[in-house]
């Protein structure tokens, strides 16, 4: 398997909160952890940003997808209002989690309690060419529901 190293910056210091992390061999996503000071109690319908305590120094050509964890989805109806949330390669400042109560009870968020995953991915860039019509396929402009038919 490839490996990419990535710089990462701690912005509070000690930190007893854990760097990203795969947490099994295949895992595609890290874990992110909340660095807070104080619990933030989460109430329904509520939303709050939740810092992490590191910037990172993704090369170019990459960028880091912020995901939902499903353990939190599922048990608590946790979730990310900007899912995927995208950290692109030139943005140097702290990870930032945009949590939302979904859920009918208040959620506690504790320090160093895993809250998302971030996933780092290579993409291309586009150039547009513009064109009068495009290359027909079995599809074609079949939208919303269309394979259901």
């Amino acid at each position: 398997m490839n490996e990419l190293k990535v710089a990462v910056k701690r912005l509070r210091s000690p930190s007893d909160v854990p760097l990203p992390t795969y947490m099994t061999a295949h895992s595609a996503g890290m874990d992110l952890y909340a660095d807070i000071r104080e619990e933030i109690c989460l109430l329904p319908g509520e939303r709050t940003l939740v810092p992490t305590g590191i910037a990172i120094a993704l090369p170019e050509g990459y960028e880091a997808q912020i995901r939902p964890r499903s353990g939190l989805a599922l048990k608590h109806g946790i979730a990310l209002v900007n899912s995927p949330g995208t950290i692109d390669a030139d943005y140097r400042g702290e990870i930032g989690i945009i949590m939302i109560n979904f859920g009918k009870e208040p959620f506690t968020i504790k320090r160093g309690e895993r809250i998302a995953q971030m996933v780092v991915a290579a993409f291309k860039r586009v150039t547009w060419n513009e064109c009068e019509d495009l290359e027909a396929s079995g599809r074609g402009s079949g939208g919303f529901g269309h394979t259901g038919r």
